[in-house]
């Protein structure tokens, strides 16, 4: 009843104003329609305003990205990967156990947790139920073991013999792998992002035959994406490869639809193609039109001049390699010949890692500093015959060494320079990078070397440092020799607790930073150019270009508008 009593009410209101609608006169009928016409659209848009003010922007599927890169790839293969094109293409075709993450932490990939036993020699890995190679197939412990005792084959000469040595793996059962190291090594679960093969397609294939396998380029694994397409040019080097998102990737499919990498000659060549628009992105240069932005992150290498005591004994006096090294103007070199794209530093641990960095000095005269340093020791200058000289021993010029490559080139110049102002004559003497290596760095053939290191993440300074890495193939090349050093270097490497490792580090920098054994110049970013349309990019610390990828499970070129409540689902 009281229903009906409603809808006689509401039917009656209606009638009263089509009654009084039709007393009106035509023109105000108009009138009123077009005003009611306008109060309706203002409050459509209205509540359309309301809604998009409500809602929230999350990641599509969707879009493709084109890159751009010099050089052409001819392992994708994490066993044999050897320039910057094998090791984009096979971490992005590939999954370890551990991954690295867009803040730089490690994180579970293939593995979905491990422990780690008391005494940290063992590490035992439990794999996802969900890990699959890319044809559908499951990853399992086996999978695991192969790939590691290929790694630790010497006949394949694998870049990751080295990371592998002594460590014994076995298959618990098929979904948990054990590894027993010789000793303690804090830095192990970076070793796990080793991407895992298929050990089936792998296993009849012979170490002669390896390098040479169709399976180089157009292999089978576990990561984010899968190989579409390969296109070569009239000499057989691969020119572009297309990928494509991996259905099966255990984390969750990546939101982009495929990544198109495009390969150049020169650096001359990616410029114009990023400039052209033939390419959205490219790391190593900077942005290159409007629809670009250029992204940085600290480059987990150092560069600096390495004295070499038994070439020229007179860099074995302290005070000298300190005078020679505050003679250097950083700032300059950082600002003038790097653009602003490196940090100034003074000791061995690159910026970016957690450890805090020692104060570069900056004095107002560096020139007139190192010669205080100097005059202070005991040194004076003839200026007739261009030589420092003591009571016993004389430094009468420098021959600086460096591979002949522009960067390092202008690098040596400035600081050639700088030296020349505080009256040493300097010779820059420029080597083809192999040929620097092989007969200059392994024999110790040089006074002076403005050389890079690259570091790592796990910031493992022992093969630098050491005492026992002052020869071949050790790399301490500036043949530094340090007790209360070494220690610390092993503590290091041992220490699997964070705070115990963080300080040992950190007395570390400090240390060899306070003994002068290289004159540091810098750190470079690393840049990386991208579309502005591309979202969730996130750089960690680089230590590879191909540590770039860390994040790419999460970029995106396509997003849509949803509620707020839906925002926190998962969209893959």
């Amino acid at each position: 009843m009281r229903e009906a009593l409603a809808r006689t009410r509401s039917i009656a209101a209606l009638g009263w104003i089509e009654g009084r609608i039709r007393t009106l006169s035509p023109g105000d009928r108009i009138i009123f329609f077009t005003l009611a016409g306008l109060v309706a659209l203002v409050a459509l848009l209205g509540l359309y305003a309301l809604e998009q003010s409500l809602l929230v922007s999350v990641p599509a599927y969707g879009g493709t990205l084109t890159e751009g890169e010099i050089g052409s790839p001819r392992f994708i293969n994490p066993l044999l990967a050897i320039s910057d094109a094998d090791r984009d293409l096979s971490a992005l075709t590939y999954a370890g156990l551990m991954g690295l993450a867009g803040d730089g932490s490690l994180t579970p990939v293939l593995a979905e947790s491990y422990s780690v036993s008391e005494g940290g020699k063992q590490y035992t890995f439990v794999l996802r139920q969900n890990a699959k190679f890319s044809d559908g197939t499951p990853v399992t412990a086996a999978d695991v073991v192969f790939t590691v005792e290929k790694a630790q084959d010497p006949s394949l000469k694998s870049p990751g013999y080295a990371n592998w040595s002594g460590v014994v793996a076995e298959a618990v059962d098929a979904h948990t792998v054990r590894f027993t190291l010789p000793k303690p090594y804090a830095p192990f679960l970076e070793v796990t992002t080793l991407g895992i093969l298929p050990s089936r397609v792998w296993r009849n294939i012979s170490d002669e035959e390896f390098p040479f396998s169709t399976l180089e380029t157009n292999p089978m694994g576990a990561g984010p994406f899968v190989i579409a397409g390969v296109a070569r040019d009239a000499s057989g080097l691969i020119a572009s490869v297309s990928l494509a998102a991996n259905q099966y990737y255990a984390p969750g499919r990546p939101y982009l639809n495929g990544i198109r990498f495009v390969f150049y000659a020169s650096s001359d060549d990616l410029l114009h193609a990023l400039a052209g628009g033939t390419i959205g992105s490219a790391y190593g240069v900077p942005a290159g039109r409007e629809e670009s932005r250029l992204l940085t992150a600290p480059y987990a290498r150092v560069f600096g001049v390495f004295w070499n005591p038994s070439e020229q004994k007179v860099f074995a006096a302290l005070p000298v390699r300190k005078a020679l090294s505050l003679a250097i103007d950083r700032a300059a070199i950082v600002k003038t010949i790097l653009g602003g794209y490196a940090t100034a530093i003074m000791g061995p641990v690159p910026p970016g890692g957690g450890v805090k960095q020692v104060p570069v000095s900056s004095p107002e005269s560096p020139t007139q500093t190192a010669a205080d340093i100097l005059e202070a020791a005991g040194w004076k200058y003839d200026g007739i015959a261009r030589i420092w000289k003591n009571a016993k021993a004389t430094l009468a010029g420098i021959t600086l060494k460096t591979s002949n490559i522009p960067e390092l080139k202008s690098v040596a110049s400035a600081v050639k320079s700088d030296w020349e102002k505080l009256g040493i004559p300097t010779t820059v003497e420029l080597y083809e990078p192999g040929d620097l290596n092989q007969n200059v760095i392994r024999p110790r053939k040089y006074e002076a070397l403005l050389f890079g290191e690259v570091i790592g993440r796990d910031q493992d300074l022992y093969a630098f440092w050491d005492s026992q890495e002052r020869n071949d193939p050790g790399l301490n090349i500036a043949l530094y020799a340090n007790k209360a050093v070494d220690a610390l270097l092993e503590s290091a490497r041992q220490d699997t607790e964070g705070a115990t490792r963080a300080a040992a580090l950190q007395k570390i920098e400090d240390t060899v930073a306070a003994d002068y054994p290289a004159a540091f110049t810098h750190a470079p970013d690393f840049l990386y150019t991208v579309p502005k349309a591309l979202g969730g990019v996130a750089l960690p610390q680089i230590t590879t270009p191909a540590d770039r990828f860390a994040s790419v499970a999460s970029w995106y070129l396509v997003s849509e508008r949803v509620w707020p409540f839906f925002s926190g689902t998962e969209h893959r």
